[in-house]
C-alpha cells in the first residue's frame, strides 16, 4: 500500500502549483501513516462467522452497511440458535489496527474500529452477534508464535493457546477461565513507551471508545483499569468515524505533565493517527507567557475557585465609562449631534447582552455610525454602507470608542488585581474573603507584565481573562486525563476549548493529588461546561496484580471514602513485598539492593521516591554503578531503570517498581490526605510486582503485623 502511494505521479493532475503542494502533502501524510512499526504486527484477531459478512442472517434481516466496504453486525437474540452455511461460504475477517488491502483493493484486514470488528470485543457465549468462532492471535517481538481459538456457538469456552503448528499446550477450558492470551499481552514485559491495548479492549472499554462524537463522557477508573488507554483509543475511533468534520474542528489530548505526554505520544501513530495534538494544561493557557514563579497552596486554592471568573468578569467590564458629554461627528459640510444619554443607551445596551468585551468594542462604532445614519435619512440624504463604515471610522467615533471602552490587555488586568489592593477589593466584593485577598495580592508587586513571575495558577487567570475579551477557539474533541488534579479554573479553561465539540475526561478521585483536586465529578463536569456528560466507571483492573492494588485500597476509606476499590484480574502470587529496614541509615542501600535485585528480572524498573529523596538515590545509584533514566526518557534494553520522584509518578507504569520510604512520600504534600493520595498513586504503578522499603513507620492503614509482607 505505501509503494502504490509513493509511485504515485502527479505531474500532470494538478492545476497550478498550489494544488500541487497541497495534494503532495496529503500524499507525504499517507505515506508516514503506512509506515511499518517494529514489532507492531498488522493483525491481531480473527472472526469467523455463522453467516457471510453481508449475507441475510435467520431472521431474515441483513447487516448494515460497514464504513470499510463489508458489512456491520447485527445484535440479535437467540443468535445461537441461527444455522451456519456451509463453511466454504463464510470468509473469516482478520481484524488489525489498521485496514489493509491486496492489490485489487479487496480487504485482507478490517480495521478494529469497524463495525463489523465489534463483536470482536463484545460477543459472548450468551450474545455470539452471529459469530462462530474467535480467535486471538500472540506475537513476540512481532512473530506469530501463538493463538487461541473461542468457540460461541459450540458448548466449550475459549481453548488454550497453542503453538504455531496448532498443537494445543492444555486442554479446553471454560468459558468462564480468562483468556490467556489476553492475561499474556497484559502482563508483557514493558519496555519504551507506552502501547496501545486495542488487542485487549474489553467489552466495558470497548463501549466507551465507541460512544457518540455527540455527547461527552467522563470516565472514573482506579489504578489499572486502563482509562487512559480508552481515551486515546476514543480519540482513534472517533478519527474514523467522524473523520472529515474533526479534521476541520480539531482534537487534542491534554495530559497532567509532559513526561506523561512522551510516555503516551506512541499509541495514537501505532493506530495510524498522526495529527492529534498532545499538550498540558500550564502549555494550554501559556500564551506566550512563562511561570517563573510557585504559589503557596492557600494561594492557588483561591486562585484556581471559580469565583475568579466572576471577579475577572468585574474588573474586566470596570474599564467601560458611561458617557457624559455629547459626540459631533462632521461629515462634508453639515455636522451630526448625538446626545450622550443616546450614547448612554448603546452602551448599556450592548452591556446587557453580555457579549465579549472585544466582540461589544468592534460593535460600538457601527452602533454609533448606525445612529448617525439615522439623523441622515430624517434630513432628506440617501447614505449607504459606506457612509456607514466611513462614519465608523471617523477620528471622532474612534475617540469616542477609546474613551468610552478603551481596549483592555488581559496580562496587564491580571496584573493589576495581583498588585493594586484597592483594585482588588472593589472587585472582589462580596465574592472573596479579606483574607482570601491578602492571599491574592503580590508582597512585591512587578513592575510589567514582563518583569512579572507569573505562577502556572496566574496563567490560568490571563486566559479567563483572555476568554472575557476574545472568545476563545473551540475544537471537535478534547480529551483531558487526570483530570481530577484540575482546579475549577483550569477545568473552565479546558471547557472553552470544546465549547461547540465535545469532550472525554478521565480520571480517579482517589489519585487527586492537589489541594485543589475534585472532590466529584458533577461539579467538575459543571466547571467544565458539560454537565450533562455521562459518568462510566471502569472498576475492573488489569494492569495492576490483586495483592498489589488490595494493599493500595487500604488508603481508601482515608483518602476517597464511598469509593469502589478496583477488582483486579490479575492474582500474582509474590508480587507484594513491604520490608522494615531497622536502621535508616541503611535505607538507601537497601533500596539500590532492591533496584538491582529488580533488574534481574523482565521489564522496565520504577523507583519512586519522594521528591526531597530523589539527589541522594541520585547519588547512590551513580555510585553503585546502576545508571538511570528521567520520567519521560524512552526505556530499552539495556537501560531499565528510571528514577521517578512521587510529583510526576502519576499515569505512568513500570513492570517492577520499587518504592522508598512511603512515610516520606506523604510528608512531602501540604496535608495527610494529600499526601495519602500520592502514596496510594505511587503503590499502584507496578505491572509485576512491587517492593516497599522503609524505616519509618508506615501510615496506620498499611502498617502489617511482620517486618515483611509478600
Amino acid at each position: 500500500m505505501r509503494e502504490d502511494v509513493e509511485a504515485l505521479d502527479i505531474s500532470d493532475v494538478t492545476a497550478n502549483w498550489v494544488n500541487a503542494a497541497v495534494l503532495q502533502a496529503q500524499i507525504d501524510d499517507r505515506i508516514k501513516a503506512l509506515a511499518d512499526l517494529a514489532h507492531t504486527p498488522l493483525f491481531f484477531g480473527r472472526l469467523d462467522y455463522l453467516h457471510p459478512v453481508g449475507g441475510e442472517l435467520a431472521d431474515g434481516t441483513q447487516r448494515p452497511a460497514d464504513a470499510e466496504g463489508t458489512k456491520g453486525t447485527k445484535d440479535t437474540e437467540g443468535a445461537a440458535a441461527q444455522q451456519p452455511l456451509p463453511e466454504a461460504a463464510v470468509q473469516p475477517l482478520y481484524i488489525g489496527r489498521r485496514h489493509v488491502h491486496d492489490a485489487e483493493g479487496d480487504p485482507m484486514v478490517i480495521d478494529w474500529r469497524a463495525p463489523v470488528s465489534q463483536p470482536f470485543y463484545r460477543a459472548s457465549k450468551q450474545d455470539p452477534q452471529d459469530v462462530g468462532m474467535r480467535r486471538r492471535f500472540g506475537y513476540t517481538g512481532g512473530e506469530l508464535t501463538a493463538y487461541e481459538d473461542e468457540h460461541l456457538s459450540g458448548p466449550t469456552g475459549p481453548s488454550s493457546p497453542t503453538g504455531p503448528t496448532g498443537a494445543e499446550t492444555d486442554p479446553a477450558v471454560t468459558e468462564a477461565t480468562v483468556s490467556k492470551l489476553l492475561q499474556q499481552e497484559i502482563e508483557r514485559p514493558r519496555v519504551g513507551p507506552m502501547r496501545d491495548i486495542v488487542a485487549t479492549i474489553q467489552p466495558e472499554q470497548d463501549e466507551i471508545v465507541r460512544a457518540g462524537l455527540s455527547g461527552s463522557v467522563c470516565v472514573q477508573g482506579g489504578p489499572g483499569t486502563g482509562k487512559t488507554a480508552v481515551g486515546l483509543h476514543r480519540v482513534a475511533y472517533l478519527l474514523y468515524a467522524h473523520r472529515e468534520r474533526l479534521a476541520r474542528t480539531g482534537t487534542l489530548v491534554i495530559g497532567p505533565n509532559r513526561s506523561f505526554l512522551h510516555y503516551i505520544e506512541q499509541v495514537l501513530p501505532a493506530l495510524g493517527e498522526l495529527e492529534v495534538q498532545q499538550t498540558t494544561v500550564d502549555d494550554l493557557v501559556a500564551g506566550g507567557h512563562e511561570v517563573r514563579g510557585e504559589d503557596c497552596a492557600a494561594t492557588a486554592v483561591v486562585k484556581g475557585d471559580a469565583r475568579m471568573a466572576e471577579v475577572l468578569r468585574r474588573a474586566v467590564r470596570s474599564h467601560v465609562t458611561l458617557p457624559t458629554e455629547a459626540l459631533m461627528v462632521v461629515r462634508g459640510s453639515r455636522r451630526w449631534r448625538v446626545p450622550a444619554y443616546e450614547l448612554t443607551e448603546i452602551v448599556e445596551e450592548l452591556l446587557a447582552r453580555d457579549i465579549r468585551y472585544g466582540a461589544a468594542r468592534e460593535a460600538l462604532p457601527q452602533r454609533i455610525a448606525h445612529t448617525v445614519l439615522v439623523r441622515m435619512e430624517q434630513a432628506g440624504e440617501a447614505p449607504d454602507d459606506r457612509v456607514q463604515d466611513a462614519v465608523a471610522r471617523s477620528a471622532a467615533v474612534k475617540a469616542a470608542v477609546k474613551e468610552i471602552w478603551p481596549v483592555v490587555d488581559p496580562a496587564k488586568l491580571v496584573l493589576r488585581l495581583l498588585s493594586d489592593e484597592a483594585f482588588l477589593a472593589e472587585h472582589a466584593e462580596g465574592l472573596l474573603t479579606a483574607d482570601e485577598q491578602k492571599l491574592l495580592l503580590w508582597a512585591k508587586p512587578a513592575r510589567s507584565v514582563r518583569t512579572a513571575k507569573w505562577s502556572a495558577a496566574d496563567l490560568v487567570l490571563i486566559d479567563e481573562a483572555a476568554d472575557l475579551v476574545v472568545r476563545t477557539h473551540s475544537l471537535g474533541h478534547v480529551v483531558v486525563d487526570e483530570a481530577q488534579d484540575l482546579s475549577p479554573m483550569q477545568y473552565r479553561a479546558v471547557g472553552r476549548r470544546c465549547t461547540t465539540g465535545s469532550a472525554t475526561v478521565l480520571g480517579d478521585l482517589a489519585q487527586g493529588t492537589t489541594p485543589w483536586a475534585t472532590r466529584s465529578w458533577a461539579e467538575a463536569l459543571a466547571h467544565l461546561g458539560k454537565p450533562e456528560a455521562a459518568v462510566e466507571e471502569l472498576t475492573a483492573g488489569f494492569r495492576v496484580p490483586r495483592e498489589v492494588i488490595a494493599y493500595a485500597s487500604r488508603l481508601l476509606p482515608a483518602i476517597s471514602p464511598g469509593l469502589a476499590a478496583v477488582e483486579s484480574v490479575r492474582e500474582t502470587p509474590g508480587s507484594l513485598v513491604v520490608r522494615e529496614v531497622a536502621d535508616p541509615a541503611e535505607l538507601t542501600a537497601a533500596v539500590v539492593a532492591a533496584c538491582r535485585a529488580s533488574l534481574a528480572h523482565e521489564g522496565s524498573i520504577g523507583l519512586i521516591a519522594a521528591d526531597a529523596r530523589v539527589p541522594v538515590l541520585a547519588e547512590a545509584l551513580t555510585e553503585a554503578g546502576l545508571p538511570y533514566l528521567a520520567p519521560g526518557e524512552e526505556t530499552t534494553a539495556d537501560s531499565r531503570l528510571t528514577l521517578v520522584p512521587a510529583s510526576l509518578a502519576k499515569g505512568l507504569e513500570y513492570d517492577h517498581v520499587v518504592l522508598d520510604e512511603p512515610a516520606a512520600v506523604v510528608d512531602g504534600e501540604p496535608d495527610e490526605r494529600t499526601g495519602l493520595r500520592r502514596l496510594y498513586v505511587c503503590l499502584t504503578r507496578a505491572v509485576s510486582g512491587l517492593t516497599a522499603l522503609h524505616s519509618a513507620p508506615l501510615p496506620e492503614a498499611l502498617a502489617t503485623t511482620g517486618p515483611e509482607t509478600s
